[in-house]
């Protein structure tokens, strides 16, 4: 636990997002306090490493906020801030959206555009024209319709013609699911308060259509969670994951698995017995007079053992208790036969005692603390006031030296001619989606992928990069691709392919410009791990000793010669004689 070394005494608050706010290549946390006030912790080299440095105490407004999302909404380079919020006076459903605009690293209050329609559910932060300057999705309050807010000039249009009600808490995304690089659109809808269903509209040419009917939820689903994507197989494409509950009370929960082409739904866990205690996720409590926030049940997904396989963080509690904490479910290979055809399953790992000795966790997900590749974690829990929850950090100390790539990929709006010369390290794009082929210590074709940013609404909790893991094969990364969304009527997919990438480096990669992919560029920064400090000590430590052997030889061969001098100097003598 490192939580003093990072905050200090500032660990309070609730955690609503991550970004670059600053562009030095840090990410900075973006932390909610008392309700009312936004403040940016910046990475910093010295301890604490997080500084509460910009605030933005929005109580005068008299509205709480429901969310964050950092991101160039104006398509300046600079970080701005869309805040969702609610007046007391208003529904849950009726939420106001802020957008704070960045200048020079601050935010200020007087700086801001209101938009001037509220919506029912928090948006999806996404690019729909493939601009790549963030655009804003949801159903708005003067219509059922799906509407966009675009970025850059903020106006507004009907979005997809769909006659489908969508279902609050939505957990909306935007990512590629059919392996064309180009982010496709997934809704939650509902068409009635007992059913869920998920719809599929992939982008072809830049344009949005629905693909087939909509996915009903698994069978004997009472409450459904959150839908996160993850490439869960080491396949390359993306897998829709599904955490449910088979009764009201979550006595019976399960995770499910499902992908694009696949009509059935998986189950990849269903064991939460621990002993004698059966464990379950925390259902959403949707009252609209609670002022306490709840949690939809979320998966938040990170590769802590870099062995390419994505893990998960989930927070359970005790059905026949009330202790409630975070766990790692850890991605394995399957061993029974409903998970066959996936190959693989999640375990939860009941005995990490840092993470047990968290009481009242409402959030755990990952971060890398210390920008080495390594993802740490973060739990948010009850008990620091009625109002804010106390943040604690563990690190990863896991040992095994695997190898790992992480990878961002910027708006690429400017590259070197960015105005004022800002380098737009903090942009948060949305929709890029990444892959890699290599071959692993066996000699096997290796595959994986993710999507950047695909979600942003209910505390989704993404990071700005991705660590992609890659087991314990140190060969170069044959093959690394990136795609980019692209704009309406534009046939050619935008995807470029970099390969013999280096292990364990951070690639930063800048589309510019969007329609010419082979002059898009790639900025590489490495990572040492363990190995290379141990291969550079075994160096240091062997020319060491073949220096001590040298000179003592040379020493030896100096004493002899010595020796002989005196000699030679005494034979002299005799013969003068």
């Amino acid at each position: 636990n490192v939580t003093a070394q990072l905050f200090g005494p500032e660990a309070r608050g609730t955690l609503a997002a991550f970004g670059d706010f600053n562009s030095d290549k840090q990410t900075d946390l973006f932390v909610l306090r008392g309700g009312n006030e936004l403040v940016i912790f910046l990475a910093d080299q010295k301890e604490p490493y997080f500084k509460p440095r910009v605030k933005l105490p929005m109580k005068s407004l008299g509205v709480t906020i429901t969310s964050v999302v950092p991101g160039d909404y104006d398509g300046d380079s600079q970080m701005d801030v869309l805040l969702t919020t609610q007046a007391p006076s208003h529904g849950k459903d009726e939420l106001s959206v802020f957008i704070f605009w960045g200048h020079n690293q601050t935010l200020d209050l007087n700086h801001k555009t209101i938009l001037n329609k509220t919506f029912h559910d928090e948006p999806l932060v996404m690019d729909f024209n493939g601009d790549l300057i963030p655009d804003v999705f949801g159903v708005t309050s003067d219509s059922s319709k799906l509407q966009i807010l675009l970025g850059g000039n903020l106006s507004w249009h009907p979005a997809l013609e769909t006659q489908s009600k969508m279902y609050i808490p939505h957990s909306h995304a935007f990512i590629d699911l059919n392996n064309d690089f180009t982010a496709d659109l997934f809704l939650t809808t509902s068409p009635n308060s007992k059913t869920i269903q998920f719809e599929t509209w992939v982008n072809k040419d830049g344009n949005f259509s629905k693909v087939g009917k909509s996915k009903e939820m698994p069978s004997g689903a009472k409450v459904v969670g959150q839908s996160v994507f993850a490439d869960f197989d080491g396949d390359g494409q993306s897998e829709h994951l599904l955490p449910v509950c088979e009764d009201e009370t979550c006595q019976r929960s399960a995770i499910y698995l499902t992908k694009l082409g696949l009509d059935q739904w998986i189950p990849v866990l269903q064991d939460f017995r621990n002993k004698d205690t059966v464990w379950g996720f925390v259902p959403y409590q949707n009252d609209k007079s609670s002022t306490e926030i709840s949690f939809p049940i979320t998966l938040h997904i990170g590769d802590y053992n870099m062995d390419g396989y994505p893990d998960a963080l989930a927070i359970l509690k005790n059905t026949s208790g009330s202790n409630q904490q975070a766990f790692l479910l850890e991605n394995v290979p399957c061993n029974n036969v409903s998970c066959k055809s996936v190959r693989r399953m999640f375990k939860v790992f009941w005995e990490l005692s840092d993470l047990n000795q968290i009481k009242d966790a409402v959030v755990a997900t990952f971060f890398d603390i210390y920008e080495d590749g390594i993802l740490d974690i973060i739990v948010l829990s009850k008990g620091y006031s009625n109002k804010d929850f106390a943040i604690h950090t563990l690190k990863n100390n896991f040992e095994a030296d695997a190898y790992f790539v992480k990878v961002i990929v910027l708006s690429g709006l400017c590259s070197n001619d960015c105005p004022r010369k800002i380098t737009p390290f903090g942009v948060n794009q949305p929709g890029p989606y990444i892959m890699y082929t290599t071959v692993d210590a066996n000699g096997y074709l290796k595959n994986g992928s993710a999507g950047q940013l695909s979600q942003s609404a209910h505390y989704a909790l993404q990071l700005p990069y991705n660590v992609l893991g890659l087991g314990r094969s140190a060969n170069f990364l044959d093959h690394l691709y990136v795609g980019i969304p692209r704009p309406l009527g534009e046939k050619s997919i935008r995807k470029q392919e970099w390969t013999a990438i280096i292990p364990n480096s951070q690639l930063i990669v800048i589309p510019y410009p969007h329609n010419v992919p082979r002059s898009w560029s790639a900025k590489l920064y490495l990572t040492p791990s363990n190995i290379v400090l141990l291969t550079a000590i075994a160096l240091i430590g062997v020319c060491v000793f073949i220096l001590a052997i040298i000179g003592i030889l040379h020493w030896q061969e100096k004493k002899a010669d010595d020796r002989e001098k005196r000699q030679e100097a005494h034979r002299f003598h005799f013969d003068a004689m």
